[in-house]
Order: structure tokens, then C-alpha cells, then sequence
């Protein structure tokens, strides 16, 4: 928000005449498009051809990064979660992402949570929805003192799945999305990254060299975070094929899923969002609660009752905690793996789930806005986790598996 929004009165009278689309700022900027897939094709070539120089610096470049901004990150994400719960409950909540003369949400409630939920976590919950909380209940966290394969770490184990995956990461995604879906429809600036920061660096910087460097940023954000993710589910789906079809996972099947993958992402993205992408998104969420019944019921459903408010009380006793830590007096390591990764992931994807979300909540308020990105895609992971993880501890602590 800029400083003349800061200094009106509360909003509910008349807000900017804001245009309905943002026009030719939203137009690719080609100096941007050129440079970042230079620069994209240059980081796989390199990848491919540079033999271990690649590795070499990914591998020394990752403890340096812990080792110096560990902090950075754990604060940085603490700051999305309390600004995200600021601004919901202020006076600013009640502005419109749009004209005040009328305009509606351009998306049902349920096609616009089934998109927002898409985009923000998808094959990641597939992934880690089992893994994560089994992982941590066989080695706990160091932090936390608890025996592995134990009562207390099967709580400590979907308590820190919980952290990972729910309020944090939303909020992560609700302030981005929230900034360039203000600037897009209230301040009709456009939907660039570099459009947010006007008020900051005003419009003459924002329109330069600095715009485009943030615009940069955000490609390369976004480019390489998506390749975390398309990387987690080729793996996930060339395992699988390999153990129900004996399909061999190789690279080359790996390289098939990714290909596979991707067009079915553009095939969608060019039938627009209110042909394959929405329909894509709610056929998503659909499948998906039907596996989470069907788990359900067939698995250990009184268990799994008494996980849910059991696990649900014990995160939010254990928020701070577990938001504060840092590598000062525990293991730099496990958080450089777990709870840094993730973060690093969450911020990665930020620009374009940002964006995206940002598109499709045109006509909705601020106040609306934040708590649904905040609180829905979060309450639903939870549930997702005492689900999956629960049924997965379960069955481990029974010696099913």
C-alpha cells in the first residue's frame, strides 16, 4: 500500500478508480524474457556439460548460505506470518482488489480455494504427506529430546509437518499475492513484481534497470523453485510406476514424466483459467479428498480422530518454538534440511503462486483475501496430514509396516 492509502480515512468510501485489467503493463518485457532464458539455458548447460564444477559450487554454496542467513529466513518468515495477520484484522482489511462500484469475485469460492491450493502446494502433499511425518517420528527433530518411534514423537512428528506445510508458507504466499493483486486491480500498475515496489523505489526506478533486476529475480524464483517441485513428483511417479507396473526408473522415464508434466501444465495454462486451469484445479481437490476418505475410512479411523485435535493443540502450543529456532543451539544441519529447504522453497515459489493468486481474486477484500489464503489451504493440509501421516505412524507403530 502506498502512503496515501496509509493516511485516508478507513476504506469504506469510494476507493481509486482503478482500471479493470492492467493493460499494457502486464505486456512481457523482452529485455526481461531474453535475459532470464539466457540465463536459465546458461545454469543448465552448465548443469550438464561442467562435469562437477556444478556440483562443487552447489554443494559449498548451500552450508554458506546456511551458515550466514539461516537467520535471515527463519525471521523473514515469521515477519510474512504476523503482517499477513496484521493487515487481515486492521482497518485496511475491508478494501476491495478492485473498484468499489460493484465489482464481484470473477470465481466461485470453491474454484478459486481449488486454484489457490493448486498452485500453492499440489504434488508437494503427495510427496511429503506420508514421508514427512514417518521420517520425523523414526529421527525427531534433534531440538526437541523426544525417542524415536515413540507416542511423543509420532505428536512432535505431525507437529513440525504442520509447521512446515500450513500458516507459514500461506502467509508466505497471501502477503506476495496480496501486494501484486492490489497493485494490479486497486492501483492498476500492472502485475510485475517490480510494480509493488513503486511506492518504495518510485516509478522511474521501477520502469529501469531496478525493475527489470526484480523482475529477474522473480523469473529465476520461479523457474528453479518449479524445478524442485517437478523434480519431487517425476521422482514420486516414476517410484511408483516402478512398484505397482515393475516399470525400471530410470532417467530417461524420469526426463518422460518431466516432459509429460510440463505440456500438460501449458496445454492447460493456454485453455485459460476458466477453461483447463479451473477445471484441472477442482478436479484436483476433488481426487484428492476422495484418497483422504477413502484412507479414511479403511484405515485407522478412531486413531486418526484422536490425532487431529490432539496434533492440531500441540502445533499451536508449540508455534514459537519451533518459528524461533535457529542454528545457534540446536543442529544447523537438520534445520538446513527441513525447515530452511522449505523455506527457501516457500519464497521460491512465491513470486508465482503470488501472481497467481493474485489474478484470481479479483473483487474479493483484503480481510477475505488473507484469512482464506491463510486459514483454508492451511486447516485442509492439516487434515491431509493427520490423515496420510497419521495412517502411515500407525501402521508402523502396529508393526503393520
Amino acid at each position: 500500500m502506498s502512503a496515501t492509502d496509509l493516511a485516508d480515512p478507513p476504506p469504506d468510501s469510494p476507493g481509486p478508480d482503478a482500471p479493470e485489467s492492467p493493460g499494457d503493463a502486464s505486456r512481457p518485457d523482452g529485455v526481461v524474457v531474453a535475459i532470464g532464458i539466457a540465463g536459465i539455458l546458461g545454469v543448465v548447460l552448465w548443469a550438464s556439460l561442467g562435469g562437477s564444477s556444478f556440483e562443487n559450487f552447489s554443494d559449498s554454496a548451500l552450508p554458506w548460505v546456511l551458515r550466514n542467513f539461516a537467520w535471515l529466513f527463519v525471521v523473514a518468515a515469521n515477519v510474512f506470518l504476523v503482517l499477513c495477520v496484521l493487515i487481515a484484522f486492521s482497518r485496511f482489511g475491508r478494501i476491495r482488489l478492485g473498484r468499489d462500484d460493484g465489482v464481484k469475485p470473477e470465481f466461485t469460492d470453491f474454484a478459486w480455494v481449488s486454484m489457490m491450493f493448486a498452485a500453492g502446494m499440489g504434488i508437494g502433499l503427495i510427496f511429503y504427506g506420508v514421508g514427512e511425518p514417518v521420517t520425523h517420528f523414526l529421527l525427531p527433530p534433534p531440538s526437541t529430546g523426544v525417542r524415536p518411534g515413540t507416542p511423543e514423537a509420532a505428536g512432535t512428528a505431525l507437529e513440525y509437518s504442520f509447521f512446515h506445510w500450513t500458516l507459514t508458507p500461506w502467509a508466505i504466499y497471501g502477503v506476495v499475492g496480496l501486494s501484486l493483486a492490489y497493485t494490479t486491480f486497486r492501483k492498476g500498475r500492472g502485475n510485475r513484481l517490480s510494480a509493488v515496489f513503486v511506492p518504495l523505489i518510485g516509478e522511474r526506478l521501477a520502469d529501469g534497470v531496478v525493475g527489470r533486476l526484480l523482475d529477474l529475480l522473480a523469473v529465476f524464483a520461479t523457474v528453479f523453485g518449479t524445478a524442485t517441485s517437478l523434480g519431487v513428483g517425476a521422482l514420486q511417479i516414476a517410484t511408483g510406476l516402478h512398484l505397482t507396473a515393475g516399470v525400471a526408473d530410470t532417467t530417461g522415464l524420469q526426463l518422460v514424466i518431466i516432459v509429460s508434466l510440463g505440456a500438460a501444465f501449458v496445454v492447460s495454462a493456454f485453455t485459460g483459467l476458466h477453461g483447463g486451469v479451473k477445471w484441472l484445479s477442482s478436479a484436483n481437490l476433488v481426487m484428492a479428498a476422495v484418497l483422504m476418505v477413502f484412507i479414511f475410512v479403511v484405515g485407522p479411523t478412531v486413531y486418526i480422530l484422536d490425532v487431529i485435535p490432539a496434533s492440531v493443540g500441540g502445533y499451536l502450543n508449540q508455534l514459537i518454538p519451533m518459528a524461533s529456532r535457529t542454528g545457534a543451539f540446536t543442529n544447523g544441519a537438520w534445520l538446513g534440511e527441513w525447515t530452511i529447504f522449505y523455506w527457501a522453497w516457500w519464497l521460491s515459489w512465491a513470486p508465482f503462486v503470488g501472481t497467481f493468486i493474485a489474478r484470481i481474486s479479483k473483487g474479493r477484500t483484503i480481510r477475505e483475501f488473507l484469512l482464506t489464503v491463510l486459514l483454508v489451504p492451511s486447516g485442509a493440509s492439516a487434515v491431509w496430514f493427520c490423515v496420510l501421516g497419521g495412517t502411515g505412524i500407525r501402521l508402523d507403530e502396529t508393526g503393520v509396516v
